[in-house]
């Protein structure tokens, strides 16, 4: 065996070890759930039905519009939603628990985020409700958007995430 078959072994094996590899990190992730918040996948709360909605195409002249998310508490003991936000301006969000209703909430900067302190007990079920306003960057807010809600609570580090996406048209 010359020198040059050594090397292109050498290559071939490489390349084969680094697919292996990289192979098996990628089945291995945990994040591929898609029912699943990105910030914690131990979280106790759920999307009942998704923690993403796609608005598909919408005009900034027809005003605004509006999708209900619903969260269960999966937890065996009540979790306190502490706080809710927006990541635009565009974007306010309502919790509505058996308790009641708490917001509209939006930015951080741009709308108050008042500590709502609003339990959520074991196995209830509770709505987000989102509402966006096409028309709020003006003309130049055509385009693609994605916006998140953030619900901080007390059964998790991170905050809760529901997210939606838009196509914005003139």
């Amino acid at each position: 065996m010359n020198v040059k078959n050594i090397y292109s072994l050498g290559a071939i094996v490489l390349v084969v070890a680094l697919l292996w590899f990289f192979g098996s990190v990628n089945r291995t992730n945990p994040k591929t759930t898609s029912n699943l918040p990105k910030s914690d996948l131990a979280s106790p709360l759920v999307a009942g039905e998704n923690l993403f909605f796609d608005f598909g195409n919408i005009s900034m002249g027809a005003g605004n519009v509006s999708h209900v998310f619903k969260i269960v508490n999966t937890n065996k003991t009540a979790i306190v939603v502490s706080k809710i936000y927006t990541s635009c301006m565009c974007t306010v969000a309502t919790l509505v628990t058996k308790a009641g209703r708490a917001g509209p909430f939006g930015m951080p900067g741009h709308a108050t985020i008042a500590s709502i302190n609003q339990s959520i007990a074991p196995g209830e079920e509770a709505s987000v409700e989102a509402v966006f306003d096409p028309a709020a960057h003006g003309p130049s807010g055509t385009g693609r958007v994605r916006r998140i809600i953030y619900l901080e609570t007390d059964a998790q580090k991170e905050p809760f995430e529901l997210s939606f996406e838009a196509n914005v048209t003139p």
